[in-house]
């Protein structure tokens, strides 16, 4: 007997973080970590159903390339063009995929996402806040492949939804999908932007990991 107890995983907030388990309270704090130590990510990356290549690290431009990042060749949905993003965005974009986008695609439309339409990541350019070139603008977090435009969805029925047309505000199935893919992925990236920012978000939902937190 050594009076040692033994703490469940799920309890233990050092244990890696499970991709595959239930949210739960210590779920944010895993993530945050694994996002931070590069082995650790991609660790956790590899016990996701995710396919992807690993990129080698490339500088492109004054603040522009990435590190530890791969191309993301499938996620659980058609993507089409393969993203490349950092670690930390492709394992936040797994969290959000399974344990967000996809139970609110069930619980509205009773039917899975099957593809995303995508409008990019990785891009060596300022941020854009629809006031064209600025000189002297901070990079965009598409800069470093820490960053991913969502522009729709499509459903497992062959139902597409697009933010242009469906984030309406009147409260039906695909408005509602879409207010919950916003929230959800509210959790498990570091910022997120979508049509009620401003107009240049009109068509997509940027999300963003490293920089800022917001959620708007």
């Amino acid at each position: 007997m050594t009076g040692a107890v033994e703490i469940p995983e799920r309890f233990n907030p050092w244990a890696p973080l499970d991709v595959m388990a239930e949210p739960d309270w210590l779920t944010n704090f895993k993530l945050a970590r694994a996002r931070r130590e590069p082995t650790r990510c991609l660790a956790a990356l590899a016990r996701t159903d995710m396919k992807y290549d690993q990129l080698p690290d490339r500088v492109t431009g004054e603040g522009c390339g990435f590190e530890n990042a791969v191309l993301l060749r499938s996620a659980g949905v058609r993507l089409g063009t393969p993203p490349a993003l950092s670690c930390p965005m492709a394992l936040s974009f797994f969290m959000w995929e399974k344990h967000a986008l996809q139970p609110a695609a069930k619980a509205r439309f009773g039917e899975p996402v099957v593809a995303i339409a995508h409008l990019g990541s990785y891009a060596c350019r300022n941020v854009n806040r629809g006031e064209g070139a600025v000189p002297g603008a901070p990079r965009s977090r598409h800069a470093t492949a820490d960053a991913f435009d969502v522009a729709g969805l499509t459903l497992a029925g062959g139902q597409r939804i697009t933010v242009r047309r469906d984030w309406t505000g009147n409260g039906d199935p695909a408005d509602l999908l879409l207010r919950d893919a916003h929230r959800g992925a509210c959790r498990f990236f570091d910022g997120v932007l979508g049509p009620d920012y401003n107009a240049v978000h009109r068509d997509h939902f940027h999300l963003e990991t490293g920089g800022y937190s917001m959620c708007r």
